[in-house]
């Protein structure tokens, strides 16, 4: 593949935030007396788009409840990821994707607030040409529109494009504009990320074969400075 674009999500991609999250969820709804176990976190939770989590979960709170709820749940996510460390490797690729001219985005289902927090807390800030929210596309993942409206935004083609994604929904979203991904075994079986459509499953950036795969076009930058 002739590489133009590499697109990120962010959380469980980026950066293993998922324990973090469950227990803020956990916490969240335990106070509205929701119970929510690990198998019920990854099947209605992991990589979706907050408005739905609530609907599904919290279907007696009205749509201002259900937004003060979310965010609150967000507030315990920040407080305890003041020292988030990035995935191995993200770095090198970041920086060969730079170094070979390629552009970089992040295209995630999480709020704003969260997105330039995790960035600040990864040292990320400057890694990306373009950030795409789901807050902010047309629809959120598992919908093809996040991915959609960031090959517009970056003049790129889909088959021109990889995608790096650890959920069902991201995975989904991603397939369907026509873009190859990439899975991260964070937060799901590799079989499961492989049966939505992610042509290799890692649980790294540093994984061999990512660089002689997907990416070997890039493995003569992977020392620049």
């Amino acid at each position: 593949m002739d590489l133009a674009a590499l697109l990120f999500d962010l959380d469980g991609t980026l950066a293993h935030t998922d324990p973090l999250h469950f227990l803020a969820w956990q916490d969240a709804l335990a106070e509205h007396g929701v119970e929510v176990d690990e198998a019920a976190y990854a099947r209605h939770v992991s990589g979706r788009h907050n408005p739905q989590i609530v609907a599904d979960l919290l279907p007696h709170l009205t749509e201002a409840e259900g937004r003060a709820f979310a965010e609150d749940k967000e507030s315990r996510f920040r407080a305890a990821a003041d020292r988030l460390e990035p995935l191995p490797g993200v770095h090198e690729v970041l920086r060969a994707a730079r170094s070979a001219g390629l552009a970089t985005a992040l295209v995630t289902n999480a709020p704003r607030h969260n997105t330039l927090f995790m960035l600040r807390a990864l040292d990320l800030q400057e890694a990306f040409d373009a950030i795409g929210l789901g807050d902010e596309a047309a629809a959120p993942k598992p919908d093809p529109a996040p991915y959609r409206e960031m090959l517009r935004t970056l003049g790129v083609k889909a088959d021109r494009t990889l995608a790096f994604e650890d959920s069902p929904s991201g995975v989904t979203s991603a397939r369907g504009a026509g873009v190859r991904v990439v899975g991260l075994a964070t937060t799901q079986r590799p079989e499961a990320l492989a049966d939505l459509g992610a042509s290799l499953v890692v649980d790294d950036f540093l994984d061999a074969r990512l660089w002689s795969g997907p990416l070997a076009g890039l493995a003569a930058y992977r020392d620049d400075p």
